[in-house]
C-alpha cells in the first residue's frame, strides 16, 4: 500500500529547504565579503608607505629624540621613504648632529621639507636640511642665518655680547632664530646675501662668488665655533651635491634664502606644495644611501604621520628650562621639610622625585654651572631665612643669587631655551611669600603668652580626683597632678593651679 503525505507537509518541507539555501547563500556571501576586506587590509599594509615626521619649533632633546626613533620605526615597518617636515627657528648643536648623523646612517631615504608656507628652517634646521637625501621648500618659506652662539656665555641684563660669548663652557647652539644680518635675507629683490647670489627676482641664478669671509671672529674660541660650523655644514653640501659655497656664508654671514632663490642656486633640490606634491616631484630621482643608488618610487604613496608619543611629549616638558627650575625649587623645599618633620614621608617624597626629575632636565640642557650653583644658593637662603629669620638678609641675599643665577642658567639665545622672566619672577615672589609667612607666623607666637612649662601651668584649670588634708590629685592639661591647697576640697570639683612647685601644683577652688 502506497500512502500519500498531505499536501500541507510538502509545502513545509518546501518552506524550510529554502530557508536553509537562503542562510547558505548568505554565509558564503559574508564568507567572500570578509575575505575580500581581510585581503584589502593586507595590501594596504603591506604598501610600503611614506612616513611623515614633524619638527615644529625649537630643536632640543625631545626632538632629537622623536626624529631618531621616527626614523627607526619607519626602518622597521618597512616604509619607502620619510619625509621630515620642518618649521624650527634652530635650537642646540648636540641635538642637530643627533638629528644628522640618524639621517646619514638611515637605510632608507629621508625628504626634508621646509613647510608649510611662512615655516623657516634657521639656523640649525638648515644642517638638517642639508643632511637630507632630498632638500624641498614650500613656497614663502626660508632658510639659513647657520652662525653658531657660544653656550653658557652673556652677563645678565646685557652687557658686551662680544666679550660675553667667549666665557662660555664651549659647547654651542645654531640658533640665529632665522634672521640675517648684514644684509643676509632673501628679500631686496631675491639678493640672498651681501654678495648676492640669487637673481633679482627673475628666478635666475647669478655665477657662484668665492665664500665671503666674514667679519673677523671676536676670539680664538669663536673662530673654532666657527670653522667647525664651515667644515661640517660643507661636508654635508658636497655628500649631497648641493651649493657648499653659499652653505659656507650661511655660517658665516648668517646668510639666508628664499625657497625660489634656494632652488636657483642648488641649495635645494625642490619646490613643493605639500606632502603630496614632493612625493609626486621626488619620484624617479635617484640619491645615495649609505653606498647604495637608489631611485625614489614615491608617486602615488600614502602619507602616513608619526606623531610624538607620550614619552617624547614628557621629554619635551621636562626639557623646559622653567619647568625644571620650579621642580628643583620644590625638591628642595620637600627635602628642607622632611629633614625638619622627619616622618611627615609626604614632603620628602614629592621633594625627591621633583629634584631627580629637575637635575635630569638640566642634565640634558645646555647648563652653565655657575649659573646652576648660584640658582641653588639663592634657593639654600630664601629656605634658610624661614627657619632661621635673619632679618630678611637671607631672604635678600637668596633672592639676588636666585635671579642671577637663573639669568645665566641657560643661553638666552638658543630659541625655545631661556629662563623667561616671569617664571623666575614667579618662583622668587613665592619663596619671598613664604619666608615672609613664616616670619610672621614666628613673630605672632612671640607675642602670645607661653604655654609650656611652669609658667604655661599658670591660670590652668583642673578637676579633683582625689583630695585628703589640704592635698590630693588632680587632673589639669590632660595630666595627673599632685596638688596642695588650704581650703578644703572634693573629688570632682573644679580648681584653678595659681603656683606650681617643681611637680606639685598649688590649686584653689575655682568660683
Amino acid at each position: 500500500m502506497i500512502r500519500i503525505a498531505p499536501s500541507g507537509s510538502s509545502n513545509a518541507i518546501a518552506v524550510a529547504l529554502r530557508a536553509r539555501l537562503r542562510f547558505a547563500a548568505l554565509a558564503m556571501a559574508a564568507v567572500c565579503t570578509a575575505f575580500w576586506a581581510f585581503a584589502a587590509v593586507a595590501q594596504t599594509a603591506a604598501r610600503p608607505a611614506a612616513v611623515v615626521l614633524t619638527i615644529d619649533g625649537a630643536i632640543g632633546p625631545a626632538s632629537a629624540d622623536y626624529v631618531v626613533r621616527g626614523l627607526s620605526r619607519a626602518a622597521r615597518d618597512g616604509a619607502a621613504v620619510v619625509v621630515l617636515r620642518m618649521d624650527t627657528p634652530g635650537g642646540l648643536d648636540t641635538s642637530m648632529r643627533e638629528i644628522v648623523r640618524a639621517i646619514v646612517s638611515s637605510p632608507i631615504p629621508v625628504l626634508g621639507f621646509v613647510a608649510p608656507g611662512g615655516a623657516r628652517a634657521a639656523s640649525a634646521g638648515t644642517y638638517i636640511l642639508y643632511a637630507c637625501h632630498v632638500a624641498a621648500m614650500a613656497p614663502g618659506t626660508n632658510l639659513g642665518a647657520a652662525t653658531p652662539v657660544a653656550i653658557g656665555g652673556g652677563l645678565p641684563f646685557g652687557g658686551d655680547d662680544r666679550g660675553d660669548r667667549d666665557r662660555g663652557k664651549g659647547d654651542r647652539d645654531t640658533s640665529k632664530g632665522g634672521e640675517a644680518s648684514k644684509g643676509g635675507d632673501a628679500s631686496k629683490g631675491g639678493d640672498a646675501s651681501k654678495g648676492g647670489d640669487a637673481s633679482k627676482g627673475d628666478g635666475s641664478a647669478k655665477p657662484q662668488a668665492a665664500p665671503s669671509r666674514g667679519r673677523e671672529p671676536d676670539s680664538a674660541m669663536e673662530a673654532k665655533a666657527i670653522n667647525d660650523a664651515v667644515a661640517y655644514i660643507r661636508s654635508l653640501a658636497e655628500m649631497r651635491g648641493r651649493n657648499a659655497d653659499w652653505a659656507e656664508r650661511a655660517v658665516r654671514d648668517a646668510a639666508s634664502l628664499s625657497a625660489a632663490d634656494a632652488k636657483a642656486n642648488k641649495v635645494i633640490d625642490l619646490i613643493a606644495n605639500d606632502v603630496d606634491d614632493l612625493l609626486r616631484k621626488a619620484d624617479g630621482r635617484t640619491v645615495s644611501v649609505g653606498s647604495a643608488s637608489v631611485e625614489l618610487h614615491t608617486d602615488g604613496l600614502a602619507p602616513q604621520a608619526i606623531d610624538p608619543d607620550w614619552r617624547a611629549r614628557l621629554l619635551s616638558a621636562l626639557t623646559n628650562p622653567s619647568l625644571a627650575l620650579i621642580l628643583m625649587t620644590i625638591g628642595f623645599y620637600g627635602l628642607i621639610f622632611e629633614f625638619m618633620h622627619p616622618g611627615a614621608l609626604y614632603p620628602g617624597t614629592i621633594g625627591a622625585i621633583c629634584l631627580l626629575l629637575g637635575l635630569y632636565a638640566l642634565s640634558v640642557l645646555p647648563v652653565n654651572y655657575a649659573g646652576l650653583g648660584l640658582v641653588v644658593l639663592g634657593l639654600l637662603l630664601m629656605i634658610a631665612e624661614a627657619f632661621t629669620p635673619s632679618a630678611g638678609a637671607a631672604a635678600l641675599g637668596g633672592a639676588v643669587a636666585f635671579v642671577l643665577g637663573a639669568t645665566i642658567l641657560i643661553d638666552t639665545e638658543a630659541p625655545g631655551f631661556g629662563v623667561p622672566w616671569t617664571s623666575i619672577v614667579a618662583i622668587v615672589g613665592f619663596s619671598l611669600a613664604f619666608s615672609l609667612l613664616v616670619l610672621r607666623m614666628l613673630w605672632g607666637a612671640r607675642r602670645r603668652p607661653v604655654k609650656t612649662g611652669e609658667r604655661g601651668m599658670l591660670g590652668e584649670r583642673g578637676t579633683v580626683l582625689e583630695w585628703s588634708g589640704g592635698r590630693g590629685r588632680v587632673l589639669a592639661a590632660g595630666e595627673r597632678w599632685h596638688a596642695v591647697g588650704d581650703a578644703p576640697l572634693a573629688p570632682g570639683q573644679r580648681v584653678r593651679v595659681v603656683a606650681v612647685d617643681g611637680l606639685v601644683l598649688r590649686v584653689v577652688a575655682e568660683s
